[in-house]
């Protein structure tokens, strides 16, 4: 063992032993196609702005006022009855569920994303803002009689070439005569299905004195901002929503509040549905509509709430402030059990069980090969930050800590404290579940048509072993590994007697799991198993445990063969 490893700590063998706010974005469609537009917090104003106004809840497909929203992963909202049928999704295994297994197409050409449908639920926040906004115009409407504006719809030139083909009356596009101001009669005439998304508007008073009704605009919009505000509170701080995102069940919060919550657990903070979703929802799209209404709306207090969030962040964003346990290898969702016995080791642990229980544990660098920008420090740069479930202080200072894996990261920048060392970490988190499906879809494509090709031209060579893992589907890689831990349970495999086993729990059947529970078991080096904190997707994990598995069996058969009958 290593001599500064022994002088620190020990692992207890627990099988002998029991006890800056991201930019809002606004996706304005032309023509179906996607134009991603920086906002600057500008008030919009009610009577110069109505086109603008309106367009933010106009359906980017049909073009009428959201009718039941549905905000998709890539960020787009449009009506329910705007998308298209579900489609069985091909080579995707992961996960293995059967609204994962089906897809919906982004209805924006410009987009052409595939999402799961189990991620288009409906936008419960922006369902109580339509609602809202439409109960206030409708209150509006009798009060502000005989106020006529005519609307003149201007069309883009290719919107009316093709209105021109179909029908060479409306190729001017349309023209109404409607009540109340331009907020509202821009309402109407997107309500009534005759105002395009990417159209703009002319408007003529028909006023007999010419008044332009502006004060009608300001006191609606004043009541539709008062309406509103309410449901674009975040369930989690009670604060105006910072950075609006909407989980794949319908729940918005804001993203730092709904990345803290994921620290702790993957359930919805208000319907407590699973969410399957990286903590720090590095692939998720902010909800574009609702950034965009909160920027036009109250520009100031979104400023506000940015610069306040700035100012409590700034200070912990180049502080070391993760204590760093240089001892061994640790794994996600896994347990690790230490005896702390070394001073500065029992110090680190006093303090983390007074603060938050969390702290970082790394491998030594026992060949003190460069660890990225870090250099050749003493540690690896990838570790576990492991959370302590239950411990045992001795009367002598000594303790024995139970912690388990609650996530990955790697060590930014480091220190000492007090002789321990501390970091800065950047947490670790697998690609979107999205992304995990194209590169499945991509891989086993690819190897199951290389491997037709291949055979048509060595009919009775084996396909290479490579291409052979690239041609399973995630699900069939998780189903080969747990197959083999079976068998080899029936062998008596001596990793996997039962005081194991009643450590590390049965095989999970996550395949986001598993790789981390066939590490902590088997009998392989850890410097193998730490390549496994560096991997970001399921499926790359589950190849290196096939491969593991492939050669575990070659060296149990050359044992039988040199063994002999």
């Amino acid at each position: 063992m290593n001599r500064q490893r022994a002088k620190g700590c020990s692992i207890v063998k627990s099988v002998e032993q029991s006890f800056e706010p991201r930019v809002s974005l606004e996706a304005f469609m032309v023509n179906d196609e996607v134009s991603a537009v920086p906002l600057e917090a500008a008030v919009l104003d009610a009577h110069r702005d109505a086109r603008q106004l309106v367009r933010l809840v106009q359906c980017p497909r049909c073009s009428r006022t959201l009718n039941t929203p549905v905000t998709l992963p890539c960020g787009h909202t449009v009506c329910r009855g705007c998308l298209p049928a579900p489609q069985p999704r091909t080579n995707i295994s992961y996960p293995n569920t059967p609204d994962r297994l089906t897809g919906i197409a982004c209805p924006l050409l410009g987009c052409g994303a595939e999402h799961a449908a189990a991620e288009c639920s409906v936008d419960v926040t922006l369902t109580k803002v339509m609602e809202s906004i439409a109960s206030e115009i409708v209150q509006h409407r009798p009060t502000a009689q005989d106020t006529p504006t005519l609307l003149e719809e201007i069309l883009q030139e290719d919107e009316s070439t093709a209105k021109e083909a179909k029908d060479p009356w409306t190729a001017a596009g349309h023209h109404e005569v409607l009540h109340g101001g331009r907020l509202v009669s821009t309402f109407t005439m997107a309500e009534m299905g005759k105002l395009q998304y990417s159209s703009e508007v002319d408007y003529h008073t028909m006023s007999p004195v010419g008044d332009n009704y502006e004060k009608l605009d300001v006191h609606l919009l004043e009541r539709l901002q008062d309406a509103t505000q309410k449901e674009l509170d975040c369930l989690v701080c009670y604060n105006l929503m910072l950075d609006p995102t909407t989980t794949t069940c319908g729940h918005t919060f804001c993203r730092r509040c709904i990345a803290r919550v994921l620290d702790h657990s993957n359930i919805c903070p208000f319907c407590r549905r699973n969410l399957h979703v990286p903590a720090s929802l590095e692939h998720q799209s902010g909800n574009a509509i609702l950034n965009s209404l909160l920027n036009g709306l109250c520009p100031e207090l979104v400023t506000a709430r940015a610069a306040a969030l700035k100012a409590e962040e700034q200070a912990g964003d180049n502080v070391l402030n993760t204590p760093l346990f240089i001892c061994t290898l640790s794994l996600p969702a896994m347990p690790t059990f230490l005896h702390v016995f070394e001073p500065r080791y029992r110090l680190m642990m006093r303090r983390v069980i007074e603060g938050n229980k969390q702290f970082g544990m790394v491998m030594y660098n026992r060949t003190s090969a460069a660890q990225g920008d870090l250099g050749p420090v003493p540690f690896l740069e990838y570790g576990t930050l492991l959370e302590i479930v239950n411990y045992e202080i001795l009367r002598d200072g000594r303790s024995f800590i139970e912690s388990r894996g609650i996530g990955r990261f790697k060590v930014r920048d480091h220190g000492l404290l007090d002789g321990y060392n501390v970091g800065r970490i950047e947490r670790i988190e697998d690609v979107s579940l999205a992304e995990e499906g194209v590169a499945e879809q991509r891989e086993t494509t690819m190897a199951r048509d290389y491997a037709d090709i291949f055979f048509r031209e060595h009919p009775q060579t084996p396909l290479p072993t490579d291409i052979a893992i690239e041609a399973l589907s995630t699900q069939q890689l998780l189903d080969s590994c747990t197959s083999f831990v079976r068998e080899m349970r029936e062998a008596s495999a001596p990793w996997l007697r039962e005081r194991i086993i009643q450590v590390y729990g049965e095989p999970p059947e996550d395949p986001a799991l598993f790789p981390y529970w066939f590490a902590s078991v088997v009998p392989i080096v850890e410097e193998e198993k730490y390549v496994l904190l560096r991997t970001t997707r399921v499926r790359e994990r589950l190849k290196i445990i096939y491969s593991w598995i492939g050669r575990i069996r070659g060296q149990r058969w050359h044992r039988a063969e040199i063994r002999g009958p």
